[in-house]
């Protein structure tokens, strides 16, 4: 998401009044535009081993959770990420019964995807304990699915998670934080294969794929990588109100399904999911592209 956040304090003072308290939360990317909160208090702030993690409130959108300055989750969305980076794949598949999920440490796709009864297991491989923690604290409606005896959650690196292997998945979600950081490794052409190499014959990978506004760079290296390694590479959006220019990507990577052609619509209709952005009518028309987003994608620039 470009620079982290910042938050900024600003004491006013007039006569006769007592000193005034005016705090902002700013997410810039390369320190030229991007989102400004008004910040009723920081709640918590604190450092895991692995970044700074922060706890904010706001009247607009609630409670947020900002990790290493870049804005995550908030009450006041419609939560659209996590429903679209889950049931967009697990639609798709026939028969998702075995999904990891790598990185997701607010839970809040591991609860979307404990929705679909047809999943046997869920592993959830997070690097930082402190993040499921805190979400667990502040954002309980998004760790619901942990109880689920279906949930299995491990805390160590995704990417030696995936390195070592052993076990073969039918969907592989990579929700993962920017490229920055621990992450860096995880938007890599190297780290791709090894997940492609993690999925059984008719697999699907589904990782979130930044802003096709603000990084273009990115999300044409991501989307060049998928399109090489799978038969069956598409991407779509979605609409979050807390990330830059709030248009979001993810890339869909398959070895047999198509997104739309195989899109179970009767089971979705039967499973009656309750969702606050995701419904039959959007896992379609999210395949439908603006035309600047097209131009990002293999074979089709100007």
């Amino acid at each position: 998401m470009g620079n982290p956040g910042k938050v900024e304090k600003t004491y006013i003072s007039e006569e006769g009044m007592q000193d005034l308290w005016n705090v902002w939360y700013k997410e810039l990317h390369n320190d030229r535009s991007g989102l400004t909160i008004k910040i009723n208090r920081i709640i918590e702030s604190k450092q895991s081993e692995y970044q700074r993690i922060d706890v904010i409130d706001s009247d607009d959108f609630g409670k947020l959770l900002v990790l290493y300055g870049s804005l995550m989750v908030c009450d006041n969305d419609n939560n659209a990420y996590n429903e679209m980076i889950t049931h967009v794949p697990l639609f798709s598949h026939p028969a998702p019964d075995e999904v990891l999920i790598i990185g997701g440490g607010d839970c809040g796709a591991l609860t979307e995807v404990m929705k679909h009864p047809e999943v046997k297991k869920c592993t959830m491989c997070e690097l930082d304990r402190m993040v499921v923690e805190t979400a667990q604290k502040h954002f309980p409606y998004l760790t619901t699915g942990l109880v689920d005896p279906r949930a299995n959650l491990i805390f160590q690196d995704g990417k030696k998670f995936i390195e070592l292997g052993g076990e073969k998945y039918d969907l592989i979600i990579l929700d993962l934080s920017d490229p920055v950081g621990p992450a860096a490794d995880l938007f890599q052409r190297e780290f791709y294969e090894k997940v492609y190499d993690c999925l059984k014959d008719d697999g699907i990978l589904v990782a979130q794929t930044e802003s096709p506004f603000y990084n273009k760079r990115t999300v044409r290296a991501i989307h060049k990588n998928l399109n090489e390694l799978f038969p069956i590479a598409r991407m779509y959006t979605c609409h979050m109100p807390i990330y830059p220019s709030a248009l979001w990507s993810f890339g869909f990577g398959s070895k047999k399904y198509d997104p739309i052609a195989d899109f179970d619509q009767q089971r979705c209709d039967k499973l009656n999911l309750d969702t606050r952005y995701y419904n039959a009518e959007v896992h379609k028309g999210a395949f439908a592209l603006p035309q600047f987003i097209k131009e990002l994608l293999p074979g089709q620039e100007p």
